[in-house]
């Protein structure tokens, strides 16, 4: 697969795009009150009060005790520092990160969280196929929290000989991103906050809904394509499921291309890309030259969708990564941006 799928290897986004998990159930984003802006941190004066209560995160590879309120955080993957970023807390060391990322390795939304905590940027840990034991232990954690990642049994053995580790629930790369930022919340004592978190970023997709009635209903395929295929996401996919947040239909013709086997995503060669029919087509491009290139490609003037200028393109690293699966911050600092390209594409319909 290319830049824009789920990596082979263990490390999330070295280089990548766009995370593909296959059965990564999102719960529906519903428009909830709340008073903080959506997906922004905590402060301090909003963390939880009293006392610290022991919990027991169960996982693929048993179960994991945390007895105190941890204070040193280190995470791995992708995801779950900014669950720990939108509770006020800053993680002392975590992934470095590549695809859409600055060249400390941290992704815009999250620097934008460590200047509004006033916080210095935590150690960037090494990527690669393992998580890199010697620095995180240099660390000194108290905590390890690899909830998105691809760590495997022996990985997590190593991880938790330096502090108590909690890894993904079931299989790798597959954790509902609503579950990340509860599981944080749970292991740092703040289960409440993380809540509220879920409900403020429900509260601005709500928001966003109701301002563009015309998306209730529409029809629409979201696919990205690259030099040498044709990917249509599926109703799996928890970019899609956001579409339908915002009131869009997944259109039936991309259900059509269902094999039978569990996937997040349809393979479609560019022979039958005029099969694909909907109102609108979102397309995600790493780069404006790749969404000129395809936009110019007479292969996809088969597709009405082009012919007609009825299609939403969304361009930039960090803008896909950001709801490749979404985070507890990525998705609200991306929003309007998809809302803008999606309004027109409508409008133009």
């Amino acid at each position: 697969m290319t830049s824009l799928h789920r990596p082979t290897s263990r490390s999330r986004l070295s280089g990548l795009a766009l995370p593909l998990v296959a059965g990564l159930l999102v719960l529906p984003l519903a428009a909830c009150g709340a008073d903080d802006g959506a997906g922004e941190p905590r402060t301090d004066e909003t963390a939880s009060a009293g006392e610290f209560e022991p919990v027991t995160v169960e996982h693929a590879f048993g179960a994991t005790e945390v007895t105190e309120q941890p204070e040193r955080v280190v995470t791995w993957g992708w995801g779950t520092p900014d669950a720990v970023l939108a509770l006020g807390v800053v993680p002392v060391a975590m992934e470095k990160l590549t695809y859409g990322a600055s060249e400390e390795g941290f992704m815009p939304w999250q620097e934008e969280a460590f200047e509004e905590l006033d916080a210095e940027q935590p150690t960037a840990l090494t990527p690669g196929e393992a998580p890199p034991f010697e620095e995180i232990a240099a660390a000194a954690p108290d905590v390890i929290l690899a909830g998105y990642s691809g760590i495997t049994e022996a990985d997590y053995d190593k991880l938790s000989r330096i502090a108590p580790t909690v890894a993904y629930p079931d299989e790798p790369w597959s954790t509902p991103w609503r579950e990340v930022i509860t599981t944080v919340g749970d292991v740092l004592g703040q289960p409440e906050e993380a809540e509220e978190v879920l409900d403020d970023i429900d509260a601005e997709v709500g928001a966003a809904a109701e301002a563009h009635p015309e998306f209730e209903g529409t029809t629409i395929a979201a696919v990205a394509i690259d030099p040498s295929a044709f990917y249509v996401y599926s109703g799996a996919d928890p970019r899609v499921q956001f579409l339908e947040d915002l009131g869009f239909t997944v259109a039936p013709s991309v259900e059509e291309l269902d094999t039978g086997e569990s996937t997040f995503y349809y393979t479609l060669s560019t022979e039958n890309v005029d099969q694909l029919d909907s109102d609108v087509l979102l397309s995600y491009a790493p780069t404006q030259e790749r969404a000129d290139e395809i936009a110019a490609d007479p292969t996809y003037q088969a597709m009405e969708q082009l012919r007609e200028d009825r299609v939403a393109t969304v361009t930039g690293e960090a803008v896909v990564s950001s709801v490749s699966p979404p985070t507890a911050l990525s998705l609200t600092y991306s929003l309007d941006t998809f809302v803008e390209a999606l309004a027109g594409a409508v409008s133009d319909e």
